[in-house]
């Protein structure tokens, strides 16, 4: 993986064609700001943040563990209650 801070990315843009990944970095605060994901990668980035929000959710009503939660069912539920 490269490291490249905001201004060689702008000044360079052709870097971004190279790797996968690229981390972001603040050379003033001296501290990652993100990373560059290469858009081959976008399918398994969404699912992986879809898989994590349902956790989240079902982990804060405690009602469904381990299983798929839709905030949409979350709602239907409280106003049934």
């Amino acid at each position: 993986m490269k490291s490249l801070n905001v201004s060689q990315i702008q000044r360079e843009l052709h870097l971004l064609k190279d790797f996968d990944i690229i981390e972001v970095i603040d050379k003033k605060q001296k501290r990652t700001k993100g990373y560059f994901v290469d858009a081959k990668y976008a399918k398994a980035i969404e699912e992986l943040d879809k898989q994590k929000k349902k956790k989240n959710i079902s982990k804060y009503v405690g009602l469904w563990k381990d299983k798929d939660v839709e905030l949409k069912d979350l709602r239907q539920k409280a106003w049934r209650k």
